[in-house]
C-alpha cells in the first residue's frame, strides 16, 4: 500500500513538472511569434506579417474605433501599406515583452516614424496578443491617438 502511495506522489510530481515545462515551451514559442510580428513590421514585409495571423483575426485598435473587428490577411496588408505611405520609415522598438498563461503575450513598444511633412511620430503602444497554435487570433492594441 505504501508503495502505491509513493508511486502516486512521484507520478503527480512528474506530471506537474511536465506541465510547467510544456507551458514554458508554449510561452517561448508565443514570444517568438510576437517578435516575428515586429521584425516583419520593421522590414515592412506586410505579407509575411499578415501570415502570422489567422485569416479573420480579431483586432481592437483605436484606429478602428472602440469595438473589436475581424480582419483578413488582405485587410491587414492594406492597413499597413496605408500606414507605410504616411510614415515611410516607420519602425517599432520593443520596450518589454512577456507571456501570460498559454495564449497571451503582452508587448510594450514604441512606434517611430517621419511623415512626408517631416513631422515625427513617437507613439508608445501596448499590444495584447492571443496566440493559438503559433498563429495570432487576437490583437488588442492600445495607445493614445489624441495627438496623432
Amino acid at each position: 500500500m505504501k508503495t502505491i502511495f509513493y508511486l502516486l506522489i512521484v507520478f503527480s510530481i512528474l506530471s506537474c513538472s511536465n506541465n510547467t515545462h510544456s507551458l514554458k515551451e508554449i510561452q517561448d514559442k508565443n514570444i517568438v511569434t510576437a517578435k516575428s510580428l515586429l521584425e516583419n513590421f520593421n522590414r515592412h514585409d506586410w505579407k509575411s506579417m499578415a501570415s502570422l495571423y489567422v485569416d479573420s483575426a480579431q483586432f481592437k485598435d483605436p484606429s478602428f474605433g472602440s469595438s473589436a473587428i475581424q480582419q483578413s490577411h488582405l485587410q491587414i496588408i492594406e492597413k499597413y501599406v496605408g500606414l507605410n505611405e504616411l510614415f515611410p520609415d516607420i519602425t517599432d522598438s520593443i520596450e518589454s515583452i512577456y507571456a501570460s498563461g498559454e495564449r497571451t503575450v503582452i508587448v510594450e513598444f514604441v512606434s517611430k516614424g517621419t511623415a512626408p511633412d517631416s513631422s515625427i511620430l513617437r507613439l508608445p503602444i501596448c499590444s495584447i496578443l492571443t496566440i493559438v497554435n503559433g498563429k495570432i487570433t487576437k490583437d488588442f492594441t492600445y495607445y493614445d491617438n489624441s495627438n496623432n
